[in-house]
């Protein structure tokens, strides 16, 4: 990896389109220190402080690089364009106009994009709705206001004035990751997502080093940390190296193409696959069960003392602290890898292109017995695929249980994931440009 990027920053264009990238990701990361006007920013982090783990606000958290502890421009992140993203590959499977849009080339593909940056920008409002209404019902411990001028004539150009500014973060993000896109290198929204990941670093790299200071001071109580701080780094590596191995794993599935005759020449009967990825789905099967399973705990936190008694025990159940939340948060895992299968493969399409093209799985019949074997290889790689991302899911609790160092649940599996995967990405993208350009033509 460093090796690649090292002979990209000794390429002129790819020198440029990096340091674009960086300049993008420091507006970013400036954006991300700015507060919103009218807002109490030491009453929120107190507030943030207390809540418990779960819950929709620690997420957003999170993805956003302590943004939304602050309250700042971009305290939304690009969490509304991910669920657009999300809501629009739904929709293109139930809605036939958008499935055929897909399928238009390249004038449909910017339509799709044109639909998912106005629905970004609705998801933006109504979430930063959401936002403000939490911030004026709660306030922080001591009984500080979170929002200033909470009544009156004043409170309506308060909450506009909020409101309209998380949402034009959100719309700014959007315009900035699609700068990167255009003229920088990687994946816009993605490389800005693991930039604002990577910002917790030092907040990680300050808690462990806070449990050895415990352990300087009191050898007797907390001697434990001598072992459990470097066996979270090794365990933290272990767990890069395994998805970096499994982002590469794929099965292949053998194709033969039949021979023909055409005039005096024989066209075909070469042998190729299929790869399908054993992680193909991502990250995404854990964010759709984090954010089902944190849906009791973020109401619970916006009705404050007005939740019901049911509510309360149903939040407490599901405490990540517990041993209910990790094991339901592990089985919805498995569930939406295989939702998300039946939306990324239909193995009934894929055996009758396989037909057209004269091609053939050896052994198989085309038609029905063919898209019955792919189905079961898709369902058998689906598997082992949604075991792996439950266990990296659940592995943060399962130390934080073991050890008691609580602090560093942040950077659970979903961060990692993304982490790991942004950078793969963004370094095959350079590899396949730094060939493009020193790729000879037939003219040369």
């Amino acid at each position: 990896m460093l090796k690649t990027m090292l002979n990209a920053w000794k390429t002129l264009e790819l020198r440029k389109k990096m340091l674009f990238t960086l300049f993008i990701v420091i507006i970013f990361r400036i954006g991300s220190v700015i507060p919103v006007p009218f807002m109490n920013i030491g009453a929120l982090q107190s507030l943030m402080g207390n809540l418990e783990d779960g819950s929709l606000f620690t997420y957003f958290n999170t993805i956003s690089g302590d943004a939304f502890s602050r309250a700042t421009m971009f305290a939304m992140s690009i969490t509304p364009y991910i669920n657009s993203s999300i809501i629009m590959q739904l929709m293109t499977v139930v809605i036939p106009a958008l499935e055929r849009l897909t399928k238009e080339g390249e004038e449909g593909r910017k339509k799709m994009s044109a639909i998912t940056r106005y629905l970004t920008v609705i998801l933006g409002l109504l979430q930063g709705t959401m936002f403000y209404f939490w911030l004026k019902n709660n306030r922080a411990p001591s009984g500080e206001m979170i929002i200033m001028y909470n009544s009156g004539w004043e409170s309506i150009f308060t909450a506009l004035v909020i409101i309209m500014t998380f949402t034009a973060g959100t719309a700014l993000i959007m315009w900035l990751g699609e700068q990167i896109n255009q003229k920088g290198v990687g994946n816009g929204i993605s490389i800005l997502l693991f930039a604002g990941i990577v910002s917790r670093m030092p907040a990680l790299v300050a808690t462990l080093w806070e449990y050895l200071q415990m352990a300087i001071n009191m050898p007797e109580q907390a001697s434990k940390y001598y072992i459990y701080v470097p066996l979270f780094v090794v365990v933290f590596l272990v767990v890069m190296w395994s998805i970096v191995f499994m982002n590469d794993a794929e099965r292949r599935i053998p194709i033969q193409y039949a021979k023909r005759v055409v005039g005096r020449k024989m066209y075909g009967g070469q042998n190729t696959h299929i790869p399908i990825k054993v992680s193909g789905s991502g990250v995404m099967p854990i964010i759709f069960a984090s954010s089902i399973l944190s849906l009791p705990a973020t109401i619970r936190v916006i009705l404050g003392a007005n939740s019901p008694s049911w509510l309360n025990a149903m939040n407490t159940a599901l405490s990540p602290a517990g041993w209910i939340y990790p094991t339901i948060y592990f089985l919805l895992i498995i569930a939406f890898a295989y939702f998300y299968l039946t939306i990324q493969y239909n193995p009934i399409e894929m055996a009758n292109n396989l037909r057209q093209s004269n091609a053939t799985i050896p052994g198989l019949r085309p038609g029905k017995p063919t898209a019955e074997f792919i189905q079961k290889v898709l369902s058998k790689i689906t598997l082992i695929g949604a075991l792996f991302l439950g266990f990296i899911a659940i592995l943060p609790f399962i130390f934080s249980d073991l050890t008691g160092m609580h602090n560093t649940t942040f950077l659970g599996g979903t961060s990692i994931i993304i982490l790991v995967g942004v950078a793969l990405e963004t370094v095959k993208q350079m590899e396949s440009q730094m060939m493009m350009r020193h790729y000879k033509g037939f003219l040369d």
